[in-house]
């Protein structure tokens, strides 16, 4: 595909606006979309719709095409693979494939520890069994997750999921022994709020409303995905690590969102050098096919019994020859210090762009995993309406952006890490004249 932006029609196009009646009539109303348009085909930074309409790509599926839709080397492993067979079910007849997968996973994630690996389907399919993993090797019940937390939709994960809509609403009652406490958030903590203070605080609460006795794991994300891409504070993620260290509870690094180099590192945890005791992964593993993963140390993984873990599709031999051609790419095509490249050009384009305009409260995020927080001009008040209006407009010419956040006034920014430079300038151009006209 041409990799440049082109609008043939209004956004969403008739075509589309015809695909959404029959989605209204077909599918579920609690199945919602960012964007009115239904696509037709993606490569590289740009998806086109199904009105010919050719879009710039700064959501990546969430994260997950982060070598690029259709990547040439997933394309011809898929192709390869589906040739040969679809499915056995691992817990049948296994497969090399698999096991490839859990070699490279064992190899790659931070630490140079003895490590083992089980596939899954999701990221909150595999949050729930990295839980039930740290369970069964400590013999303790409880699990610490932090304010603004997301880990997923399954009954588990909405219990340590902090943000009530559209996620838990109404969806009770939870999953029990699940604790929350504050998290590191560098733009509205307190100003002598460090890493390590507000590790002190957060610890504090645990050990005062859960006992170490007691927990099991503390799970948190190196940088927090839905909550609004928060980066805790330099010493936050080690002191942690530390404490749990000391108290026998397991790590737990939820690397969903933030793994495969999407970061400007291949984990986001090798930025303060954490090693986690179980990371999880899943998103941008296996371009587009699902695919999810508990890695972790060979101790902790082999606590539960055979049989204990699996799942019917967990694995599918499709996913992992694609995950294997997701490795190779990021590899091969140096996607790691493109991420970084990609994160360096967006900050200063982004800071240049606050500080001309003190609606954006903040900028942050690392590689090609960046945001901006808006508020109230002249307050630090949240304004979930500039940032609808905002993500509306960019969609509206030919933009695909995100939002999230508790408060729900961040734009989130996760471009393919083979974002042609020219894209990437057009897109942050499009935001800085829609900020440069709403004012």
């Amino acid at each position: 595909m041409q990799q440049r932006r082109e609008l043939i029609t209004p956004i969403p196009g008739p075509k589309s606006l015809a695909l959404m009646q029959r989605k209204s009539s077909a599918v579920a109303q609690g199945v919602g979309t960012t964007m009115p348009v239904f696509a037709v085909a993606a490569a590289g930074g740009v998806l086109k719709d199904v009105d010919g309409n050719t879009l710039i790509d700064f959501g990546s599926g969430i994260a997950v095409t982060s070598v690029g839709n259709s990547a040439p080397r997933v394309v011809t492993a898929v192709q390869e693979q589906v040739a040969a067979f679809t499915h056995t079910c691992f817990m049948i007849t296994p497969y090399e494939g698999y096991v490839a997968v859990a070699e490279q996973l064992n190899e790659l994630t931070p630490g140079d520890h003895d490590k083992k690996t089980a596939l899954f389907n999701s990221g909150a399919e595999a949050v729930e069994n990295a839980i039930k993993i740290a369970r069964s090797h400590t013999k303790k019940q409880a699990v610490v997750a932090f304010d603004h937390a997301y880990h997923g939709r399954t009954n588990m994960t909405m219990a340590l999921t902090a943000k009530n809509m559209p996620y838990k609403d109404g969806f009770g009652p939870f999953a029990p022994e699940v604790y929350r406490v504050p998290v590191s958030y560098p733009y509205r903590d307190e100003k002598n709020m460090d890493g390590e203070l507000a590790a002190r605080r957060a610890i504090e609460v645990i050990e005062k409303q859960v006992g170490a006795g007691n927990l099991a794991a503390v799970i948190i994300e190196p940088i927090q995905g839905e909550g609004g891409f928060i980066v805790p504070a330099d010493g936050f993620l080690p002191a942690l690590v530390e404490w749990c260290a000391a108290n026998d509870v397991v790590f737990i690094a939820d690397e969903v969102q933030t793994g495969f180099a999407r970061t400007g590192k291949l984990f986001a945890c090798e930025h303060e050098e954490v090693v986690p005791d179980i990371i999880v992964t899943a998103k941008g593993v296996a371009g587009g096919l699902p695919l999810a993963a508990v890695t972790g140390r060979a101790e902790i993984m082999d606590a539960p019994h055979i049989g204990g873990l699996g799942g019917t599709y967990g694995g599918n031999p499709l996913a992992c020859a694609a995950a294997l051609a997701v490795i190779e790419t990021i590899r091969e095509d140096g996607l790691v210090n493109r991420a970084a490249t990609i994160g360096s050009t967006m900050l200063n384009r982004l800071h240049l762009l606050q500080a001309d305009d003190d609606r954006i409260g903040d900028v942050r995020g690392r590689g090609a995993m960046i945001a901006v927080e808006l508020v109230k001009s002249g307050t630090s008040e949240p304004d979930p309406d500039l940032t609808r209006s905002t993500a509306l407009a960019a969609h509206q010419q030919g933009l695909i952006v995100l939002t999230c956040g508790t408060y729900g006034n961040v734009l989130r920014f996760l471009p393919p890490l083979v974002m042609p430079e020219g894209l990437l300038d057009e897109g942050l151009t499009i935001l800085e004249n829609i900020f440069l006209q709403s004012r």
